[in-house]
């Protein structure tokens, strides 16, 4: 019997040519060029190697980062995923040992109205498969694979939760900031309307120059109501991520938030390491990988090892007191024959998943490129048009001063006034609008660029997924 197991164990190691215990391998991923052509890679260093802190370093912001990532939902929820994925590791595990059943049973029986017969069993029974053939070794290896999927799913939802966080605060410092320039916009305005209202007295201007300033007024100060709507609506939608009930945010201002001039990108390598999006798309990779070589080990035999003890007072149609013990052992192999079509189906369909797995993570890591360029050009263009549009407001000044001095003086009418009044708001609000963008793009190349990492669990590799032989029957840790 001894002998036996040697040689199967032997045959199991030619075998392994076969795909059975291969090792999952990064296919080969070109990543050249993959931020685009326009944008030069010279440093290994990145902006996403920064932590959140480093890089909000608003106070307020900061903790209400905090405050979200211990009450979001949706993060409690991925959280709940990993102890569903741990518990599947620790199965897998657990199959490698063998199985333990006890059927204590006992029972009386009469013939003919004659003394009852005792009898009774107290059977202990064990089952073992052995695990030749890479059946269970897989399955812990696909169970590893998921577990550690699970991992970079709590990371995307922290990283996209602390973007969004992030991305709303500043809106909210963006909707203030518009909110006081209309303010005072329609102080302005309204003091306007009195000094038309004396020219028109002086017969300076008719009515329609009146009705139209107060109207011009009214539209900037409906505009207030619409803007505090858009602040309420912000704040709400803010108090969902943090788990919490509507309610108002305290805040900072918009003017005076730094952020790093130099938005270093690093080499397109590192999204394979930081981006949890495409290395999940890897783990999806590797799973495919090891379903493959499950499919494979369904074509050689299973063999299974099993035992019984304890002890019995029925031998047959004999009952004896006391009882005896009773031994027994068994080896079975199970070689399937007749379900070879239904074996070779189930391994076209693993070997198409795999292929499916590897087109997701090459498409994964393509938009991981894309988002990064398209974040890169949103803050490129918005830092462009700060000084255009400080030169616009700068002569938009000038136009409603001089507007407005030559009114008085019958050299220019009203409308004038109004329009150089209405561009210079627009471009006010532009302006912050513009600040806004510019921050927005660095939050977005943070996020695409995988920051937002910590480093709370232990480091690990693909290549962590096997152990060093298909025989050792422990978990390798990472």
């Amino acid at each position: 019997m001894k002998k036996q197991i040697i040689t199967l164990a032997v045959a199991a190691l030619l075998l392994s040519s076969c795909g059975i215990y291969t090792k999952y391998e990064r296919p080969e991923v070109k990543t050249d060029g993959l931020y685009g052509q326009d944008v030069e890679v010279e440093d290994t260093t990145s902006i996403a190697s920064l932590s959140w802190r480093e890089l909000f370093t608003d106070p307020q912001l900061q903790s209400l980062i905090e405050h979200a990532l211990q009450g979001n939902t949706d993060l409690q929820s991925a959280q709940w995923r990993i102890k569903e994925a741990e518990a599947t590791l620790s199965s897998a595990r657990l199959a490698y040992l063998p199985s333990f059943m006890l059927t204590p049973q006992g029972g009386v029986s009469s013939f003919d109205k004659s003394k009852g017969s005792w009898t009774y069993s107290g059977i202990a029974s064990a089952s073992w498969e052995i695990d030749i053939f890479g059946k269970l070794t897989n399955a812990k290896r696909r169970a590893k694979a998921l577990y550690l999927q699970s991992l970079e799913y709590e990371q995307a939802v922290t990283t996209s939760l602390i973007a969004n966080v992030a991305n709303m605060y500043y809106t909210l410092l963006m909707l203030d900031a518009q909110y006081n320039v209309s303010a005072e916009t329609a102080v302005k305005w309204r003091e306007s309307v009195e000094t038309m209202r004396a020219m028109k007295a002086a017969g300076m201007t008719d009515e329609a120059g009146v009705a139209q300033t107060e109207a011009n007024c009214y539209m900037v100060e409906a505009s207030l109501l619409d803007l505090k709507q858009q602040i309420r609506e912000v704040e709400n939608s803010l108090s969902i991520l943090l788990g919490d009930v509507p309610d108002a945010i305290e805040r900072g201002k918009l003017q005076g938030q730094s952020f790093p001039e130099e938005l270093t990108v690093g080499v397109p390598l590192q999204l394979l390491s930081r981006r949890p999006d495409v290395k999940s798309a890897e783990l999806s990779l590797a799973q495919a990988f090891y379903s493959t070589n499950a499919a494979r080990s369904a074509f050689y035999p299973s063999i299974t090892l099993g035992g019984t003890a304890g002890w019995t007072n029925s031998a047959g149609s004999m009952i004896i007191n006391p009882g005896k013990l009773l031994l027994s052992a068994v080896g079975s192999l199970t070689q399937p024959l007749f379900n070879k079509g239904l074996n070779m189906a189930q391994l076209k369909i693993a070997k198409a998943q795999q292929e499916e797995a590897k087109l997701s993570f090459q498409q994964a890591l393509l938009n991981a490129g894309s988002e990064v360029n398209n974040a890169l050009t949103q803050v490129q263009v918005a830092r462009g048009k700060t000084e255009l549009r400080d030169g616009q407001i700068t002569s938009l000044e000038t136009a409603v001063r001089s507007t407005q001095l030559l009114m008085k003086h019958g050299n220019s009418t009203y409308l004038e006034v109004l329009t150089a009044q209405q561009s210079l708001l627009s471009a006010q609000l532009t302006q912050i609008a513009d600040r806004f963008d510019e921050i927005q793009g660095i939050i977005n190349l943070y996020q695409a660029l995988g920051g937002g990492r910590e480093l709370k669990n232990k480091s690990y590799t693909l290549s962590s997924l096997v152990s060093s032989s298909p025989f050792i029957l422990h978990e390798v840790e990472w």
